[in-house]
């Protein structure tokens, strides 16, 4: 019987107040659960960049996570910042370490909303910073439904990796307001029906996806076809 391979995932963060006085890490239960249903075992990756090699030598996979705040549009080279941009610095710096380790290395590598955006300035992209100012007549991208029902379809382009996987379309939860811009030497592999950019990849990696949307929920059959692959690339 294989050994369940490590994937690793980054942790959000919140200040003292609410559900502790203190500073506390933060991870919904399904990214975990998602992972260990498809043959892998979960760990929680603290914002200690200094200790990203560290970990990652211990770790088979890394899973980018998403998160209610923006990337520093200074990292993509933008010198304004839009009102509605939030941002977490230290969880940024720390993501950015674990990433471009692992990417360095060559250890599979998903983003998940958040982290597909981070991907993408990592890959030497750009994002949109608020996506209803950036692109007249899109999509409403922050459904109000639950994320365990689709928001809308994304085409998925023929020739990429995420096309192997899952197939020429899959039906997709939604909840962001930036989008990637550029995928800078990255290549893009899904797109929303208004044109925003929901998924890119290096080509040149054995397995580097980001997808704009939550596939932990499991909503498409694609989901689930994109965490068999991720999971069997981590045991290669």
């Amino acid at each position: 019987m294989k050994k369940r391979p490590l994937i690793g995932l980054t942790l959000d963060a919140e200040p003292a107040g609410g559900w502790s006085k203190y500073p506390w890490y933060a991870l919904r239960q399904n990214y975990t659960e998602t992972v260990a249903a498809y043959g892998g075992l979960a760990v929680a990756l603290p914002h200690d960049p200094g200790l990203a090699e560290d970990y990652l030598d211990r770790l088979d996979g890394l899973i980018v996570t998403g998160g209610a705040f923006d990337v520093d549009p200074a990292l993509y080279g933008d010198t304004e910042t839009h009102a509605t941009v939030e941002l977490k610095a230290d969880r940024t710096t720390a993501e950015l370490a674990f990433l471009r380790g692992a990417m360095a290395r060559d250890m599979p590598v998903l983003g998940i909303c958040g982290g597909q955006q981070l991907l993408a300035v990592a890959l030497g992209g750009t994002l949109h910073q608020h996506i209803p100012d950036a692109i007249p007549g899109a999509l409403e991208h922050e459904q109000k439904t639950s994320h365990y029902e689709p928001g809308h379809k994304v085409e998925i382009l023929a020739g990429t990796k995420l096309f192997s996987i899952a197939g020429p379309a899959m039906n997709v939860n939604t909840s962001h307001h930036q989008a990637v811009k550029s995928a800078g030497r990255g290549v893009v592999n899904a797109i929303a029906p208004d044109s925003v950019i929901e998924g890119i990849e290096d080509p040149t990696l054995k397995f580097c996806i980001g997808v704009q949307w939550h596939p932990e929920y499991l909503v498409d059959e694609g989901d689930k076809a994109l965490y068999r692959a991720f999971l069997a690339a981590c045991h290669d």
